[in-house]
């Protein structure tokens, strides 16, 4: 029955990404919006960065199941990684005209690193697409009868082909239409469970005590988690070409910066809504909570909800996932064309070739996001993961280089390395029971330090 609704969507999102495709002209407009995003819209688009899978899915079970401490690292860390880049970053990259974070990495280390980093950023940007997938092939493996493969495949397809439309107008412009479904949408839902189960109140008033806990119990190891969870994606997602591309298109400088606030205000806000239907959840059917957890949420609307809130609701979901993934595939799409394939053409090439090679590369980059989401289905560490590799190798050198006079090459080099290969160690091959992105954290800041006292 809801099929014909999410094909009409579906539909529509893309007639919305093809229109924002004829303000295409160049590279720019199609990397960047020609710096032409108004304050309303470049908060919304910094609000959906992150109101995508990981936080209906991932976070609402990982809420249902280990109350607020179970979502730390993301909405909490994921706001606190929309202030920290306002305040510290924002303005000093975009006073610097960037096409790409990459760029920063050149301009101040030399194309060698230059290479590195945008490897590593490449990296960051697999699992988090394939995290979008997965949730989008859920989404249709529950409301039609295609398998979840399938369903990973054909919205591939579909979010690629409104990346290749449009670029960051498209992006821009669907984030901001689709905020305020997913307001409308959640909104309603919430509004009509709560009033199924005696208002939130009573809900509260039945949850067990110490769910609500914000503050982990006196145990070192659990110390370290608690650490850990706060670092992932508040610091691990700052060096993130996905941000960088959301705050660059805005359209001056006041503007990247209080769209920052505005975007962190809205996530943990909005964020709210989700979880709290999830708590509803848990108390309807706790036997759900040893199923498919991710699930939880839209096992719910169509088990309580009318048709047509079914529909709001889908509709929001799709929304929020569509949204954050086109985004997410853009972004190392414009890594791998201006930071990687361009300088083997000595940075040569004619706009229009450059454009057409910014467009296979999302189709290289989708195709390699399908595939991991093919092998892999876990929402929450798909994310977990790609914001860790962008915190142990990408965020040190970052900050040096805006930062610090004296970091050089080696040292930007070294941090990477260093970071990267000790994160890899403790994460695969040792029993520890320490976080393994401590360590890899600690070894880039090392590494930093060491490289900067290599005389070259």
């Amino acid at each position: 029955m809801l099929l014909p609704y999410i094909i009409a969507y579906l539909a529509l999102t893309l007639l919305l990404g093809f229109w924002a495709a004829r303000r295409v002209k160049n590279s720019g407009d199609y990397l960047t919006a020609g710096r032409r995003i108004p304050l309303f819209m470049s908060s919304a688009a910094l609000f959906a960065l992150w109101f995508g899978s990981e936080t209906l899915f991932g976070a609402s079970s990982e809420f249902a199941q280990h109350g607020l401490l179970g979502i730390i690292e993301d909405p909490f860390g994921g706001a606190l990684c929309l202030l920290l880049f306002g305040l510290v970053f924002s303005r000093k990259l975009y006073r610097m005209n960037l096409l790409t974070l990459g760029d920063l990495y050149r301009n101040r280390y030399g194309p060698k690193v230059e290479l590195l980093a945008s490897v590593a950023m490449l990296f960051t940007f697999f699992g988090y697409i394939a995290a979008q997938l997965v949730a989008l092939g859920l989404l249709l493996e529950m409301v039609t009868d295609l398998s979840l493969a399938q369903g990973i495949v054909l919205s591939c397809c579909i979010v690629s082909a409104n990346t290749l439309a449009g670029g960051m107008w498209a992006i821009s412009l669907t984030d901001f239409v689709q905020s305020i479904l997913i307001v409308i949408g959640l909104g309603a839902v919430l509004w009509q469970l709560s009033g199924d189960v005696g208002g939130l109140d009573a809900v509260f008033a039945k949850t067990e005590p110490g769910f609500f806990n914000i503050i982990p119990a006196a145990n070192p190891h659990d110390w370290l988690l608690y650490l850990a969870g706060w670092m992932t994606i508040s610091l691990g997602s700052l060096p993130s070409q996905d941000i960088f591309q959301r705050m660059n298109a805005s359209k001056t400088e006041n503007t990247a910066v209080f769209s920052f606030y505005i975007g962190a205000i809205l996530y943990l806000l909005i964020a709210a809504l989700p979880l709290c239907i999830a708590l509803i959840a848990r108390q309807m059917y706790p036997d759900w909570l040893q199923g498919e957890v991710q699930q939880l949420l839209p096992r719910l609307i169509l088990a309580q909800s009318p048709f047509w809130l079914q529909i709001l609701f889908f509709g929001a979901l799709i929304s929020a996932i569509f949204s954050t993934c086109s985004g997410a595939m853009l972004a190392p799409a414009s890594i791998l064309t201006e930071n990687i394939i361009k300088p083997l053409w000595k940075h040569k090439l004619q706009d229009k070739h450059f454009l057409l090679l910014l467009r296979l590369s999302v189709v290289l980059i989708a195709g390699s996001g399908c595939w991991m989401a093919l092998q892999r289905n876990n929402i929450y560490a798909l994310v977990g993961e790609s914001s860790v590799l962008g915190l142990v190798t990408l965020l040190v050198p970052m900050f040096a280089a805006l930062y610090s006079k004296k970091a050089t090459p080696w040292g930007a080099a070294l941090s990477m390395l260093c970071g990267g290969l000790v994160w890899y160690y403790f994460a695969y091959h040792t029993n520890s029971t320490v976080p393994a992105l401590l360590p890899g954290f600690g070894a880039s800041i090392a590494g930093m330090w060491l490289g900067n006292r290599i005389k070259a």
